[in-house]
């Protein structure tokens, strides 16, 4: 893969040229594409989740090509998401997701040669991370959701977001954010990780005494299975937590949850969508797979150990030889990504954008051209 990276690399950015404007003319967030067209997200409007990828997706191809398509596109989108800081309601512990790789990635690309253009991408990556910062509960976690039954919900999920924490910690040198964050990575080394590598999805924390009350199924198939892309956001996010404190203790999770993550990968380069699913049961998730191919090629960069970048690459050639859709008359390109085990109406084997994301991220790793929105 390595040896053909930047040809890869011109196929998506030549995708991306005649879709992106597809995104503009419908004016939405794209979450995934079918038929021909894009599609917004299934829920709550623009504060989903996912919001953050599209102009994530955008940033990343600006930095490798400056070109300014890429770069109006980004500003469009993540204009429709800070007009989501005054519905507030719906947003939720995933704003790292949504604005670390879309305000945060235009202040990190423009903050040197335009500090003053740039304030308003700086302040709006602050206010993403106050709100974050503004759902830590002092009993030693982050509170997942916002129905009141969930107070007490964390989810493995978040170990991604908190990059945003990280970030806002060293623009303001104000260390609750960063103290915060290693509060919540300690629970989740504690309550998360099991002592075979895999990760659960849901904990329920008790909001008044921070004990542990049960986990909870999720995304994956069952309780106590192993959703894969959980399994990424774990491998990816203590690999960024050890990035950010140089904690060794974040950085033995990380290559547990890898080695457990690794020892999964089908034969073919693709990931299952639960490791645990009932043999047979032909439910694959690339998003699991792209996100996990970039924590791997960041572990194998801070440990030296070219075990990881190899089963990165291993990932990345069975996206590339299987998994692409590079036909003019498709919006996105990586096919065969699932939202969730049991909710085919989130998306079962179809294009979601944030599989696009991390797909074009870790070819951009391979590329050299990746500018690491999430540091």
């Amino acid at each position: 893969m390595r040896n053909h990276a930047d040809e890869v690399f011109q196929r998506i950015v030549a995708k991306f040229r005649r879709s992106v404007p597809v995104a503009a003319e419908m004016g939405i967030l794209p979450y995934k594409s079918e038929n021909g067209t894009w599609i917004s997200s299934p829920y709550d409007g623009n504060s989903w989740w996912t919001g953050g990828f599209w102009p994530g997706l955008m940033w990343q191809l600006f930095a490798a090509t400056k070109d300014e398509m890429f770069r109006t596109e980004a500003r469009r989108a993540q204009d429709m998401l800070t007009a989501e800081f005054r519905t507030y309601d719906l947003l939720n512990h995933d704003t790292g997701f949504m604005y670390l790789l879309s305000t945060g990635a235009d202040y990190k690309l423009h903050h040197a040669s335009d500090p003053a253009g740039s304030r308003q991408a700086r302040t709006d990556t602050l206010h993403a991370a106050s709100l974050l910062m503004g759902r830590f509960n002092p009993v030693g976690y982050i509170r997942a959701w916002n129905e009141k039954y969930k107070m007490g919900y964390a989810i493995i999920d978040c170990m991604m977001n908190l990059s945003l924490l990280f970030w806002a910690s060293r623009e303001t040198e104000d260390p609750r954010f960063a103290n915060a964050a290693r509060i919540h990575a300690d629970m989740t080394l504690r309550e998360f990780v099991r002592p075979d590598g895999s990760v659960s999805h849901i904990i329920e924390i008790d909001p008044a005494t921070g004990a542990r009350v049960a986990e909870h199924p999720g995304q994956g198939y069952a309780l106590g299975s192993s959703w894969s892309r959980g399994q990424a956001w774990g491998l990816y996010g203590f690999t960024l937590a050890y990035i950010n404190t140089k904690d060794e203790r974040y950085l033995n999770a990380a290559k547990r949850i890898a080695a457990y993550f690794v020892a999964h990968i089908r034969p073919d380069g693709l990931t299952d969508c639960d490791f645990c699913q009932p043999e047979g049961e032909e439910r694959i998730d690339n998003i699991a797979g792209a996100c996990a191919a970039c924590g791997l090629m960041e572990l194998a960069r801070v440990t030296g150990d070219d075990q990881w970048q190899a089963a990165a690459e291993r990932l990345v050639d069975g996206l590339i030889d299987h998994c692409c859709d590079w036909s003019e008359d498709r919006c996105g390109i990586l096919t065969h990504c699932t939202a969730s085990y049991h909710d085919d109406g989130a998306g079962r084997h179809t294009n979601i954008t944030y599989g696009d994301y991390f797909l074009v991220e870790a070819i951009a790793k391979l590329n050299g051209t990746d500018p690491m929105l999430w540091l």
